[in-house]
Order: C-alpha cells, then structure tokens, then sequence
C-alpha cells in the first residue's frame, strides 16, 4: 500500500497528509523530528481498517512547504489543529506521537483537553530528556555543535524544530495539568551501544514517568526495537492503538 499525499494551504504553508480510513474513533500520527509520514507505512494500512487514520508531513519534511518561522511546540499544535479542522477530521482523538512527536501529543492533550481522547506514547521525548544531553560525551556534543553550524547556512534550518525544544518543554510545562485520558506508553527494550549507560538509564525512568500522568496508563515494552518500534515490532504498535481506541469507546 501506497500512501496518497494530498497538499493542503493552511495560514502558515503548504502541508502534504494522508486520511486513510473511515471509521471512528479518529487517529492522529504525530511524526518524531523531521520524520516522513512514510515512517508509519508499517502501520496505516492495518489500523485504518478499524479507524480513521492521520498523517502529515510538518513543514521542512519531504513536499511539504520549508518552515518561515521557529517551529516550537505551539506553533507545530497550533498548524496540526489548523489543518485537522480544515479537511474535517473531527475530534476526540488518540493521538500517537513518536520520539519528539510524543512533546506535542503531550502539549496538545493539555492545551485542547476536549480533543484529546487517549494518548500513545511511542518511545517518546519525555520533558526531562533535555537533561540526558549533560551526560553525554564530549565528541558527540562536539559534532552536534558543528552541526548546527551547518544549518544556519540554510536560512529555513534556523527554524527547525530540533532548535526549539527547549521552548516546547516550557510551553509543556506553562500549560498546567494533563487531562485524566488513556495513556500508553511503548518503549523499545534494545540498548544502544553508543549512547552511555547512565542516559539509557535516567531516559527508562522518564519513560515511567510518563504514566504518571494518568491514572488509567500502561507500559508496554518492544523488546526486539530499539528507537522504531514502528518498523521493527509494528505488531506490539498496532495492537496498541486498537487496545487505546477500545477504551476511549468505552468512554464515550
């Protein structure tokens, strides 16, 4: 199955997405930085047989418009909410946001609490994450540095989302509360051989601390998937999202 791409205009660009599916409740997909919505193709084709499935492409990824301002949290919520209204793909929804994807579930969820029916979490950035970059070693933080060297010679990378983190935690932590919603969270089980032990170990702890934030939650491990649980274990992934839409079912 190939994904169709449609272009939509919203006020701050052009966006390519994808509906697949026609049944409720509705599916959000939230991309990890600058992901393509190809990144769900393991995915979209089986879940939309039970729901109705969104995907996008943010700005700066693939056909969709470059960014021409910073994409922190508020604005990238803001354009997905812009766009959802747009082609009329009501809510509540269960929104699935993978790695940093997972800071803009969680920023949406409790700036529009009425839209949010569940969330899934998939091997997401957590707010605390942030810290894990003071345990890193001394070459990576040196190549990261270079790099972002590299980016402000093309004047749309200053934009990217990857520069305003640490703005879309603040906008996380300014908005108070998490609604009391279905919360899932799935971690990949692989360690990575070049990220230090002590990172692997406080990023597992904010992992758990995500089910914090409701008192329905659930941990769910992907023990074969390191980073993509979408790719490798698509399986743990889509039983996941059914699991999550039959509980906002019963809740509504």
């Amino acid at each position: 199955m190939t994904l169709k791409l449609l272009n939509l205009n919203t006020s701050r660009g052009k966006l390519q997405y994808n509906i697949s599916g026609n049944q409720k409740p509705n599916v959000v997909l939230i991309n990890g930085g600058s992901g393509p919505i190809e990144g769900w193709m393991k995915i979209v084709p089986e879940i939309s047989g039970f729901c109705s499935v969104f995907s996008y492409n943010r700005f700066g990824v693939a056909g969709s418009d470059k960014p021409r301002e910073p994409q922190d949290g508020l604005t990238i919520v803001e354009t997905l909410r812009e766009a959802l209204k747009t082609v009329g793909f009501e809510p509540p929804y269960l929104l699935v946001g993978h790695s940093l994807g997972g800071l803009y579930a969680n920023l949406y969820a409790r700036r529009y609490p009425s839209e949010a029916a569940g969330v899934v979490f998939l091997e997401s950035s957590h707010p605390k994450d942030l810290s894990l970059g003071d345990d890193q070693g001394k070459a990576v933080k040196t190549i990261n540095k270079m790099l972002t060297v590299f980016d402000f010679l093309s004047p749309h990378k200053k934009f990217n989302e990857d520069k305003y983190v640490k703005e879309t935690v603040e906008q996380i932590e300014a908005e108070g509360q998490f609604p009391d919603i279905p919360v899932y969270v799935i971690t990949g089980g692989k360690e990575h051989r070049m990220i230090p032990e002590i990172v692997q170990k406080k990023r597992m702890q904010h992992q758990m601390e995500l089910l914090s934030l409701s008192r329905y939650s659930k941990h769910i491990s992907a023990p074969k998937s390191g980073h993509f649980p979408q790719f490798s274990e698509p399986k743990i992934v889509i039983d996941t999202i059914k699991e999550g839409l039959e509980q906002i079912k019963r809740n509504y």
